[in-house]
């Protein structure tokens, strides 16, 4: 029994500790509960903070300092708080309380109770007086820019932009290097001292491999948003959106190469309403167009006098450059430039160190043949190649190439560009319309491009110096095979070049010099293209000289002196388009005829050409193109048994004709060509010489005679009274003559024998008349929309131009495109208009013998941008009558006494 006692009371002691550790169990279980609890409420407080944040800064604000550390705080608290519950679970798992697993419980219970003191702080702690600020950006950064000569006028043209109300979206267009990027930092830095009404000025620079995120990082860094790149692109879009639709903002993109979507980068729409704008640069028209510009500016290239002082600024020697040995080296060299900023700039630094005459030479050397090796213009290079690349096809590619045939700024026929592209077989080979719509399609794009500019008219294109070099280096494959384009234009050549540079040649342009003779025969079986137009002095070309031309398709002899064609012309057999305008042959030889692939043969204005063989003309199968306007008229005249008898019936044999000029001499050769109707449909050009018996001439539109007709020439004609136009009912007189001379018509006292309509000859470009004695006016002129020139010369009897009896307003559209008025030895003449007109776009006026003539009939507006020069004898001038003295004061500038 005695042993009984201790043992009780071990047990009872046994049970005690038990309850206890039991008991502090059950509080831990509590306690874990409690603390579970809390780390609840701290992460819903964080959460809820979270959403009021992300809302905060989807308008533009960002967290403050204060808020981001308390949440970096419950990251890491919460990762804590999330280990301890996970390991009292574990420990839970593994045993009862009376192992020894009892003890870290019981630690854990004391790490517990110390982190719930955080949880708690932490969660007080999160009461925030204020969670976001405002951001506040500069209005405007400033950009790196040197002052730029040559802006102003375009700086103050985008002022006047900005300010009009309606306009939302302006374009700087222009070509690669022109100054586009500089006169939108000019703009941008402008805004730090001019007073404006933006909240911000953004500026972001696309470039062509342009990224929507990256621009959109660009907007979000100048507003000085929070972001972080793994944020979705909606989520950017739908921030930047919410911060500048409460914002009058002013956006600058610079190079831009296609459309950008606004609203997929979160831009509102500038427009009227919000007073947003926005201002981009590119090199395309179409990107203007495509962003829907409100205003399109085109950024100039550099007149002479301010692109002179730019190179004089980075050549930085003045002592130099105006020294007489120098001064003209100079001078060539900024010519070469083109007027182009960049190109100046580069080679204006690589000249800053050359001091002598001999180094200045060497340097217009290079930019004539090889400029990429003066130091810098690869950069120039680089540039324009950006353009090029850029074309839609390989086509438009070598159309572009094909320009740099032509002398630097030499103003191209549009027409006869095209010609020549579908004879290289650049376009399609044939010459209908869709072909010529295709070929003007592309002229469009280039211009478009900024690689062509308009000529002096709008029929002619040209291409800019330095773009031309550009052009020619790529021909030459980067400068790899310089011989493939062999182009010596207009450069004062008396001799061509040595045969050796023919030899790999696909292209030789020796245009517009001073060469008589081709000596010697070159060898060159790749060439296509062969130009010697405008060598005035050319009269010789040895009889073999194109024996080994067998890719030959476009050969150009115009305007030389040639009197013979060589027999090797027949060994052409791929010969497409033969050019022989204003040259003095008297015959073409019958090897022509051998030909059977030319489908252009032009013989305009050939005054001297007597003899046409039949089989030269009668062989030409795929003749598409024949003109002989001003040229070979004996179609009747010789016996018709002589090989030189080609009458009209050969033409009639000529399947594929479908464009003919023809010159006209005899009413028997007229009656019988109208009796032709597939010659009649073909016609484009059409002179008619010395008549006899010729009353009226009839256009009829009946059988489609007149509908193609584009020059129509009248000479001589002593018995002709009239024109006759038989149209039907509201059909368009002649609606596409371009071209009307009528010259020595003694009886004709009315030009057409029944009034124009409005709608007739809205074409007609020139007018040309002279001697017509018994003419009394011209009034029906007053209809044609594009009218351009008038030349009225000895028409004794000639009162007015337009007579009293039309009906003209003050505000009359009339003459809205004449450009040139001049008259001549007209002694009746009284008025040129019943009314002063304001004739907007005429730029010259003549008067010479019209004494009767005392106004000028034109009115000079506040917004006439030109007054016309008038040249006239001074008694005359003096003898003036004015209606106002302001007018007579706006032409003492522009008179210029004969």
């Amino acid at each position: 029994m005695d042993f009984i006692t201790p043992l009780i009371s071990m047990v009872e002691r046994l049970c005690t500790s038990m309850a206890s550790r039991a008991s502090r169990v059950i509080n831990l279980d509590r306690g874990i509960q409690l603390f579970a609890t809390e780390l609840i409420e701290l992460k819903d407080k964080r959460d809820d903070l979270r959403t009021l944040l992300e809302q905060a800064e989807l308008d533009g604000s960002r967290r403050t300092n204060e808020v981001q550390r308390w949440l970096a705080r419950v990251e890491v608290i919460e990762t804590e708080a999330t280990s301890i519950i996970e390991s009292f679970g574990q420990s839970r798992e593994r045993s009862g309380c009376l192992n020894p697993s009892c003890y870290s419980k019981y630690n854990l219970s004391k790490e517990m109770i110390e982190k719930l003191k955080e949880l708690s702080e932490l969660k007080g702690k999160g009461n925030f007086e204020r969670l976001v600020t405002e951001p506040r950006p500069a209005p405007v950064e400033e950009k790196p820019c040197r002052p730029a000569i040559g802006i102003s006028v375009m700086v103050q043209k985008v002022w006047e932009f900005l300010e009009e109300g309606k306009l939302g979206i302006i374009a700087l267009y222009g070509m690669g290097g022109v100054g586009k990027t500089t006169l939108l930092k000019t703009i941008n830095n402008a805004f730090l001292t001019r007073d404006h009404s933006y909240d911000v000025v953004i500026w972001v620079l696309v470039s062509k491999e342009f990224v929507v995120s990256k621009i959109q990082q660009s907007i979000v860094a100048r507003l000085e948003l929070p972001w972080d790149e793994s944020e979705t692109h909606e989520h950017l879009t739908s921030k930047i959106y919410n911060v500048l639709k409460k914002k009058r903002f002013l956006l600058l993109l610079d190079d831009v190469w296609e459309r950008i979507d606004l609203g997929d980068i979160g831009i509102p729409l500038p427009d009227e309403e919000n007073k947003c704008k926005l201002i981009f640069t590119t090199r395309s028209m179409d990107v203007c167009s495509d962003m829907d510009a409100h205003r399109k500016l085109k950024v100039e290239l550099l007149t002479d006098d301010k692109s002179w002082q730019l190179f004089c600024e980075k050549v930085g020697r003045m002592e130099i450059l105006e020294s007489l040995a120098i001064r003209t080296y100079a001078e060539t060299i900024v010519q070469k430039c083109g007027g182009l900023p960049l190109a100046l700039i580069t080679v204006g630094r690589a000249m800053a160190n050359k001091e002598t005459e001999e180094e200045w030479k060497y340097a217009i050397e290079l930019l004539n043949k090889s400029p990429l090796e003066l130091r810098g213009m690869e950069d120039v290079f680089t540039l324009l190649k950006f353009s090029y690349d850029n074309l839609e096809n390989e086509a438009t590619k070598m159309c572009f190439l094909y320009c740099s045939l032509f002398p630097h700024s030499y103003c191209i026929e549009k027409e006869q560009l095209v010609e020549y592209w579908i004879a290289e077989g650049i376009l399609d080979s044939s010459y209908d319309r869709h072909a010529y719509n295709k070929g003007y399609a592309v002229i469009g794009s280039l211009k478009v491009a900024c690689l062509l500019e308009t000529g002096e008219e709008e029929t002619q294109v040209k291409m800019n110096d330095v773009i031309r070099s550009f052009a020619l280096w790529i021909a030459s494959g980067c400068g790899v095979n310089k011989g493939k384009f062999l182009v010596e234009a207009c450069l004062g050549l008396t001799e061509a070049p040595g045969v050796k540079n023919w030899e790999g040649a696909q292209r030789v342009s020796l245009l517009d010099n001073g060469i008589t003779g081709l000596k010697e025969v070159p060898i060159c079986p790749n060439l296509l293209t062969l130009l010697l137009q405008w060598n005035n002095g050319l009269n010789q070309i040895p009889d073999d000289f194109f024996q080994s031309m067998i890719a030959l398709r476009l050969l150009d002899l115009s305007f030389t002196s040639i009197r013979k064609i060589p027999v090797s012309i027949g060994e052409l057999l791929e010969l497409r388009h033969l050019n022989l305008t204003a040259t003095k042959i008297t015959t073409l030889p019958k090897e022509l005829g051998s030909l059977a692939k030319l489908n252009h043969l032009n013989l305009l204005r050939t005054y001297s050409l007597r003899k046409i063989p039949r089989e030269a003309i009668a062989g030409l199968s795929e003749l598409v193109v024949l003109n002989l306007y001003y040229s070979y008229e004996l179609w009747e005249v010789h016996n018709s048994e002589s090989e030189y008898d080609v009458g009209l019936d050969v033409l009639e044999n000529l399947a594929h004709l479908c464009i003919l000029g023809l010159t006209i001499s005899t009413v028997i050769s007229l009656h019988k060509l109208f009796g032709i109707r597939s010659l009649v449909r073909c016609i484009q050009y059409l002179f008619i010489k010395e008549c006899e018996g010729l009353h009226q001439l009839e256009l009829s539109s009946t059988f489609g005679y007149g509908k193609l007709l584009r020059r129509l020439s009248i000479k001589d004609c002593k018995d002709l009274n009239f024109l006759v136009v038989d149209a039907q009912d509201g059909e368009n007189w002649l609606p596409n003559l371009e071209v009307l001379a009528l010259h020595g018509l003694p009886n004709v006292t009315s030009i057409w024998k029944s009034p124009p309509r409005e709608t007739s000859l809205h074409n007609l470009r020139l007018l040309n008349i002279w001697y017509c004695h018994r003419l009394k006016n011209v009034s029906w002129i007053s209809l044609l929309p594009k009218l351009e020139a008038i030349y009225l010369f000895y028409c004794k009897a000639l009162e007015e131009v337009v007579s009293e009896q039309e009906k003209l307003e003050p505000d009359s559209k009339a003459f809205a495109r004449l450009k040139t008025i001049s008259i001549r030895d007209l002694p009746e003449l009284r008025s040129v208009t019943p009314l002063a007109l304001s004739f907007p776009s005429l730029k010259n006026i003549a008067v010479i013998d019209c004494p009767k003539l005392k106004k000028l009939s034109i009115r000079i507006t506040h917004d006439s941008s030109t007054v016309p020069t008038v040249y006239c004898s001074k008694d005359w001038w003096e003898g003036l009558e004015w209606d106002d003295l302001s007018t007579k004061n706006s032409f003492l500038t522009n008179f210029t006494s004969n």
